[in-house]
């Protein structure tokens, strides 16, 4: 194995031991040392990696993130009802990972990473800055909400919503 692939590796490992406490266990009880053992790689490999617990969870929020932007990317001049469709889709994919997020109350998780690819950048105009801010919580206000009420919408019934509103 290279060195990317090792750290690949490393981090994969990190990322579904953390997981897997998550299902019996609050983040704040886990600790660092479990993880590690758990994952069988060494205390340093996790600091090579990451800061803190809820940095393994963003960086995994954001690579499957990237996994419903890559798709969207792929389609040219598509209503925002079939962009939110596909999002939801992505949610429904990893819906035991994201209902885990919602259960141990760590949704602002994913509000950080949402925030961190969609929303206002220092380069952007006050006007870019505010729309990009406005979808950026907009979505994430949708997908909280959609946590709350237990995820019974289907991808399909949210955006149909935006469709019956001419969005």
């Amino acid at each position: 194995m290279d060195n990317a692939e090792r750290n690949s590796y490393v981090k994969k490992q990190i990322t579904e031991a953390l997981i897997d406490f998550l299902k019996s266990k609050e983040l704040s009880d886990i600790s660092i040392s479990e993880v590690t053992k758990k994952a069988r790689v060494s205390r340093i490999s996790f600091y090579r990696n990451f800061e803190t617990k809820e940095d393994i969870l963003k960086a995994y929020i954001n690579t499957i993130f990237h996994e419903w932007m890559n798709e969207t990317d792929k389609k040219e001049n598509i209503p925002l009802s079939e962009t939110l469709g596909l999002m939801f889709s992505h949610f429904d994919k990893y819906r035991d990972f994201y209902a885990l997020l919602s259960e141990r109350k760590l949704v602002c998780l994913l509000k950080d990473v949402i925030v961190d690819l969609c929303g206002p950048k220092p380069e952007h105009s006050a006007v870019e800055a505010y729309a990009s801010a406005y979808v950026a919580y907009t979505l994430y206000g949708w997908v909280e909400t959609w946590f709350m009420r237990g995820m019974k919408e289907s991808a399909e019934e949210i955006a149909g919503m935006f469709k019956e509103r001419g969005l």
